[in-house]
């Protein structure tokens, strides 16, 4: 079982499990249960709010970083995309991640877990760090914002997913991080649950359990 440390964080609560394909994502069809929840229109279980995005804005301003501009928060860019009408599809691990993203209001990493380089850990980025976060190259600043470390530096945080660790179209194995907050009592848990109903509806995946310690 993946364990994944997590540093003592006053409003911080991650949730994360592993999800193992049948076949490479580039094979699998995403459910149309899922691609539904995609619509601006869609009713789903769990609804965001100004509450909720306010309360996770403060999530990731705790340790100094600011989630505004081209730094917002991962869910917020998913709601401003929905509400274009145009919300691309892109394969059944992420387009699960996107739905549950977009309507809980929580951020979510989806990584590559083969792409991941020893032990796994969860704390503020110090000043300065930074990383690639797409194909050209484009380097984010991170200082400041909760992340998910491996042996080579940041691979998931709450605003942007470093390109080094995104799934791609032979991705197998995929850990999901769901970052939520304190100030949203229970919210992580039902997002947790959710999310999980969804994957499971992709036909030959199998979640396993990861422990944080």
């Amino acid at each position: 079982m993946l364990t994944i440390s997590v540093a003592d964080h006053p409003l911080l609560v991650v949730d994360a499990f592993v999800t193992r394909f049948a076949q490479p994502l580039v094979e699998l069809h995403t459910p149309a249960s899922i691609l539904e929840l995609l619509e601006p229109q869609a009713h789903a279980p769990i609804c965001s709010s100004d509450t909720v995005r306010s309360e996770v804005r403060a999530l990731l301003r705790h340790g100094g970083f600011k989630p505004a501009g081209r730094s917002k928060p991962a869910s917020e860019y998913l709601h401003a995309v929905q509400q274009e009408g145009n919300f691309p599809a892109i394969n059944a691990a992420v387009d699960a991640c996107n739905v549950v993203s977009l309507h809980s209001g929580l951020p979510i990493s989806l990584v590559d877990l083969d792409r991941t380089n020893g032990a796994l850990a969860v704390r503020i980025a110090g000043p300065g760090t930074s990383y690639p976060f797409n194909p050209s190259g484009q380097l984010i600043d991170v200082g400041g914002l909760c992340c998910l470390f491996d042996a080579e530096g940041p691979t998931g945080t709450p605003v942007k997913d470093a390109q080094r660790t995104k799934t791609h179209d032979a991705t197998r194995v995929a850990l999901s991080v769901i970052w939520g907050t304190r100030g949203l009592n229970g919210r992580t848990e039902k997002t947790g649950k959710w999310y999980r109903e969804l994957v499971a509806e992709i036909p030959g995946a199998v979640i396993e359990p990861v422990t944080l310690a």
